[in-house]
């Protein structure tokens, strides 16, 4: 089946199938710890809309090569064209923000398999997936506070809801590293495994997930999304029904 798809090129990626219903976008600037350049995001961008719209995938996971997951933005690239005079350049997001991830909405379920380093517009990309696999030698930090900048791809309002205010603060305002084990304890990271298992356990995940019924896989995440994004359960309820718990209730009774 994999042979057939025709995914968008992303510069720097690797695009694998290995599962039928399973797509593996596997970052590859090691020498650059991942960093994103500006273009990776708007490519990146593309390739998971295009991931929505493929009938024959059912869940995607995002990695990296190296000791890095994704260290963030390419800050060369900033600094070159600050010094150019060209920051409004790099400072346009694509639509759905850093690595086309940070404020995706999407019809389909994402998995990050943490390898190493996920650190600034990384961990803004992993703050917004719906599953997190680390390996225990991975590392996770916000240091914007350290270099002057923000971090402004959506993670600051996403991780006080997944931590609250005083833990999101500690991270944000502190600026330092955490281990895999640290964020699983506080409800970031879904499974620490050991480095050579982190993209075979997201994997497992994945297929377990795609052996479910893909129209009860994105409306139930539709469903997760309303609360994520403060919507009110009744509300989130009546959103998603649109005719589907109706019909359901039809075929029980």
């Amino acid at each position: 089946m994999s042979k057939s798809l025709n995914p968008p090129k992303v510069p720097h990626t690797v695009i694998s199938f290995p599962h039928p219903h399973v797509v593996l976008v596997t970052l590859n600037r090691p020498e650059h710890l991942n960093a994103l350049q500006r273009q990776m995001s708007f490519d990146l961008d593309r390739l998971w809309k295009w991931y929505d719209n493929e009938p024959s995938l059912r869940c995607a996971i995002i990695t990296g090569t190296g000791r890095a997951f994704c260290a963030g933005a390419d800050l060369k690239e900033w600094n070159v064209k600050n010094s150019e005079g060209n920051v409004k350049d790099v400072e346009k997001w694509a639509e759905n923000g850093f690595g086309g991830l940070s404020n995706r909405h999407g019809k389909k379920p994402i998995i990050a398999a943490v390898n190493g380093l996920c650190l600034g517009g990384g961990m803004e990309m992993i703050l917004n997936l719906d599953m997190v696999i680390a390996s225990e030698t991975a590392k996770f930090g916000l240091p914007e506070v350290k270099r002057g900048v923000v971090a402004i791809a959506g993670a600051l309002p996403r991780l006080i809801r997944t931590v609250g205010r005083q833990r999101a603060s500690e991270v944000a305002l502190l600026g330092r590293m955490y281990s895999a084990q640290q964020f699983f304890d506080w409800g970031i990271v879904n499974k620490v495994v050991k480095l050579e298992d982190v993209v075979q356990e997201a994997l497992k995940w994945a297929v377990e997930m795609s052996d479910n019924s893909p129209d009860s896989i994105i409306v139930s995440r539709e469903g997760l999304l309303g609360g994520w994004e403060a919507e009110g359960p009744r509300d989130s309820t009546n959103r998603i029904d649109g005719g589907f718990i109706r019909a359901w209730k039809v075929v029980i009774i």
